[in-house]
């Protein structure tokens, strides 16, 4: 009897083992998290970017796309794997100031030097010199409809008790004439450039250095210097086997010299295991004309009365939500009748609070059959 409980207990066994097992899902050991995330990027952010991209040394970036397209690249370094499809960024981060763009910059174009006839006619007088205020005057008569931000590089002789033969930069801007900070010789061989006395493109970068320790080294400018000031410095540049005369816009911030650069921010999301800019909906804004009231004052929308003092005083009164929408929506209808989808359409209407009028607004979309208002 007792091997056939063996031999019974033996088979259960068997069987048992036999079995398909239920399987036990297990936990997944990746951590996976939806986050919003919200912050302005530091220096230490942008040399996340390969040492080839030009933001991680710039700390900034010269355009909207450039920081677009580079910005994911710094989320994806910087931020864990473990962030999770459809998580956020709002990114702030600096944008460079735009260049001064110098109206025909060649030197050959912009270069003169002054003649015997020139200081006769400015000066009314045989001495063959000018005043610091006689040049200007110059300029005036020499350029007789200059553009914005036009240069000219002059020649001639300046009278400061004894005469010499200088060369200086002007430039127009703000609807004047005024004389900018030029490179010297001296400083073009201190940033040892002074072979030609010009620079190229290898020393693009350095430039906003050279010429803040200019600025800071010279007692003419640093004695009298407050911050935000602003200094334009004229320098000679070679490039494609030619010479040109640039412009750089400098502000002093009460240390040093630079260009200011300016905060944007801009929105990511992560799709896909990547990260992309969102992009801006494109907005379209309309203000209620006199012919809209006039379609709205004569449709069915809303009450008599709130229609009848519409067309008399041009403004919605009273209205509720609902009737102010279904309006707008009419006058949209009726102005736009090919409309884009994914726009919102801000319509500005005249709102009566009891004692005034004010310029309201309301926002719809073109779902690409209906308007509706913007969510």
């Amino acid at each position: 009897m007792k091997k056939i409980y063996y031999l019974i207990a033996f088979a259960m066994l068997v069987f048992t083992a036999c079995q398909k097992q239920p399987i036990v899902p297990v936990p997944s050991l990746i951590k996976t998290e939806t986050l919003a995330l919200n912050f302005t990027l530091a220096p230490a952010d942008y040399q996340l970017l390969p040492s080839s991209a030009y933001p991680a040394t710039s700390n900034n970036f010269n355009s909207v796309t450039d920081a677009d397209n580079y910005i994911p690249m710094i989320l994806a370094t910087k931020e864990p794997s473990y962030v999770s499809n459809s998580s956020t960024a709002l990114v702030t981060y600096n944008l460079a100031p735009p260049s001064l763009t110098v109206a025909d910059s060649l030197s050959a174009d912009i270069t003169y030097t002054v003649t015997s006839a020139d200081y006769v006619a400015v000066t009314h007088n045989n001495f063959g010199d000018f005043s610091a205020n006689d040049v200007l005057n110059f300029l005036v008569y020499k350029y007789p409809a200059p553009v914005a931000n036009q240069l000219a590089v002059i020649t001639y002789v300046l009278y400061t008790g004894v005469d010499n033969t200088v060369t200086n930069s002007f430039l127009y801007v703000n609807g004047a004439w005024k004389k900018i900070y030029q490179v010297t010789p001296a400083q073009y061989t201190l940033a040892g450039e002074g072979k030609f006395d010009q620079f190229t493109s290898s020393d693009l970068s350095k430039l906003p250095g050279y010429f803040n320790f200019f600025l800071k080294n010279d007692f003419t400018i640093a004695d009298t210097v407050k911050t935000n000031d602003v200094e334009y410095i004229s320098y000679a540049y070679f490039a494609s086997s030619k010479d040109y005369q640039k412009v750089m816009a400098l502000t002093y911030d009460g240390s040093n010299w630079g260009q200011i650069s300016i905060q944007k921010t801009a929105s990511f999301t992560k799709t896909n295991g990547a990260w992309i800019a969102v992009l801006p909906i494109p907005t379209i804004t309309h203000t209620l004309t006199s012919a809209d009231v006039t379609l709205i004052a004569n449709s069915t929308i809303g009450t008599a009365a709130e229609r009848s003092n519409l067309g008399k005083y041009g403004d919605f009164s009273n209205w509720s939500a609902a009737d102010l929408n279904s309006a707008m929506i009419l006058a949209l209808t009726a102005d736009y009748p090919s409309p884009a989808t994914k726009t919102n359409y801000n319509v500005i209407y005249l709102l009566y609070n009891g004692s005034n009028d004010t310029p309201t607004t309301l926002t719809f979309q073109w779902s690409g059959t209906a308007w509706a208002p913007a969510q």
